[in-house]
């Protein structure tokens, strides 16, 4: 399991696994279920390699920032992503120390650790995240 393969949809729970190209779009399999879902044009999708966090210098990418997670808990789940806001911001902050806390909402933060815990317990291998990602050059 590969984090470009890994995708959000909108409106839907959990992160997905692309697993196959179809006519009409991808099918995903859920990393919740394991159901295997069609996924079209017509979806919101957010894959995790294209998602960054705002700081107050740059944004950093979300694969950045689930490694200095995995870091801080040793490739282990982290905190419940249900503990009160003022819990979230201040482990957020240990995590990454200068995301942008004006744009960077509790519900962000929330969902990141979501993620991150459900990759965690998919024993998905955090340290195979690469801190550039490889630019494919085509010709």
């Amino acid at each position: 399991m590969e984090l470009k393969n890994i995708v959000a949809i909108n409106g839907k729970p959990g992160l997905f696994e692309i697993k196959a190209q179809s006519k009409g779009g991808i099918i995903v399999e859920s990393l919740i279920d394991g159901k295997k879902t069609p996924v079209t044009a017509t979806h919101n999708i957010s894959a995790l390699n294209e998602i960054a966090i705002y700081t107050y210098e740059e944004e950093i990418p979300l694969r950045i920032v689930f490694k200095a997670i995995a870091e801080k808990e040793n490739s282990k789940e982290a905190l419940n992503p249900k503990e009160s806001g003022k819990v979230l911001t201040s482990y957020f902050r240990e995590v990454l120390p200068n995301f942008d806390e004006e744009r960077v909402y509790t519900s962000n933060i929330k969902k990141v650790l979501q993620w991150y815990n459900l990759l965690a317990s998919k024993n998905f291998d955090f340290s195979s995240i690469k801190e550039v990602e490889e630019e494919t050059t085509e010709e």
